[in-house]
C-alpha cells in the first residue's frame, strides 16, 4: 500500500521570530516544508544564516535562497544609504510608514514563492506577515494578503485550470509578538536560532536600538520567555 505523502507549502524565511514561527505552524500542520530565501541587497544578510538554521531545524526538503537586486533600486533603509531609525518607542513607530519599508518587497517575495509552489505542484504559501507589530508596512495588511490569493488564482494555469486553489496563509496576521512567541514556543521552537536585527554590525553583533530589536524585546517580556539569542 502506497504511504500518502503529505502536502507540500513554499514558506519563505527569513530567519526571524515571525517567518520561523509559521514554519513551525506549517510543520505542525503536516505540510511538506519547503523554505524560501531571499539575498535581496539588505543590510542585515545575516539573516540569511538565521534561515538556513531554521530551515535545518525543521527539516525542509529544499530550503532555496534566490539573488535579488533590490539595492540597486533602494528607497529603503535596509537597502539604501539610509540611516536604521534607533530607539523609538512602540509609539513612536505607530501612525506611518517607516524607512525600513522596502518598496513592494512582500509582492515581490510572495511572486517568486508562487512560481516555485506551481512547479512543485504545491497549493499553499505561508509568510510571517503583522498587521499589529506597529510596522505600518502596506504589504502586511490583510487586504492585501487577500488580493494577491485572488490574483495568485488569476495567474497561475493551476488557477485557471481550476486544478490547483492557491492559498496564501498567513497565521500571525492579528497577532502581538508576545502571542506569536508563545505560540512558537509551545510548538518546540528554539528562538536562538533566529536574527531581528535590522542594522548588525559586520561581525553580526546586533544594535539593540533599532525598531526590530526593540519590538523583539517588547515581545518576549510581555509573553514572559527568555530571548537568551538576542543580546546587543
Amino acid at each position: 500500500m502506497t504511504q500518502k505523502q503529505n502536502p507540500r507549502a513554499v514558506v519563505l524565511c527569513s530567519g526571524g521570530v515571525d517567518s520561523t514561527t509559521v514554519m513551525a505552524m506549517a510543520k505542525k500542520q503536516g505540510f511538506e516544508i519547503y523554505s524560501l530565501s531571499f539575498r535581496y541587497g539588505q543590510r542585515h544578510e545575516i539573516e540569511i544564516a538565521a534561515a538556513e538554521r531554521a530551515s535545518r531545524f525543521f527539516s525542509v526538503s529544499r530550503h532555496l535562497v534566490l539573488n535579488l537586486d533590490l539595492d540597486k533600486i533602494g528607497g529603503s533603509a535596509l537597502t539604501d544609504v539610509i540611516d536604521v531609525p534607533k530607539g523609538r518607542s512602540p509609539k513612536d513607530m505607530e501612525g506611518e510608514i517607516p524607512v525600513t519599508y522596502v518598496p513592494a518587497r512582500n509582492t515581490i517575495f510572495l511572486s517568486y514563492a508562487l512560481a516555485w509552489a506551481e512547479v512543485l505542484g504545491a497549493a499553499d504559501i505561508f509568510i510571517g506577515v503583522n498587521a499589529l507589530d506597529y510596522s505600518g508596512y502596506p504589504d502586511c495588511r490583510p487586504d492585501y494578503i487577500a488580493a494577491f490569493e485572488s490574483m495568485a488564482n488569476l495567474a497561475t494555469k493551476a488557477g485557471v485550470e481550476g486544478t490547483k486553489k492557491i492559498k496564501i496563509h498567513a497565521p500571525l496576521l492579528h497577532m502581538t509578538k508576545a502571542e506569536i512567541i508563545k505560540a512558537g514556543f509551545a510548538l518546540g521552537v528554539d528562538y536562538s536560532l533566529t536574527h531581528s536585527c535590522y542594522d548588525p554590525l559586520p561581525d553580526g553583533t546586533l544594535c539593540g536600538e533599532c525598531d526590530s530589536c526593540i519590538l523583539r524585546k517588547k515581545g518576549f517580556d510581555e509573553a514572559g520567555i527568555s530571548d537568551g539569542a538576542h543580546k546587543a
